[in-house]
């Protein structure tokens, strides 16, 4: 990782978000929240589990860590749809922290 990227990617290697994840998952009884896919894939497979910022959090820290901004995603939702609502919305992100 460059010393240009933002501090915030650090938390996603934490122990931290490694159990709140799993609490999410757990949660959402590993269902994609978005199309109802069972997430049974390991990483890559389109059916991996990923967690997903609803709001995005934009380097705050409280978005970041808050359990209701956080659904359990399939892969292939995330890497698709999320990206192009993302990138729909860059002219509005404002500042990253």
């Amino acid at each position: 990782m460059s010393s240009n990227a933002a501090p915030w990617r650090r938390w996603y290697k934490t122990e931290r978000w490694r159990k709140l994840r799993e609490r999410i998952l757990l949660r959402d009884m590993y269902i994609c929240q978005k199309t109802g896919v069972l997430l049974s894939g390991k990483h890559p497979a389109p059916n991996s589990p990923v967690i997903h910022h609803d709001k995005e959090h934009r380097g705050n820290e409280v978005l970041f860590w808050d359990e209701d901004n956080l659904v359990s995603v399939s892969k292939q939702w995330h890497d698709s749809e999320a990206q192009r609502q993302e990138q729909e919305t860059l002219q509005h992100r404002g500042v990253w922290y």
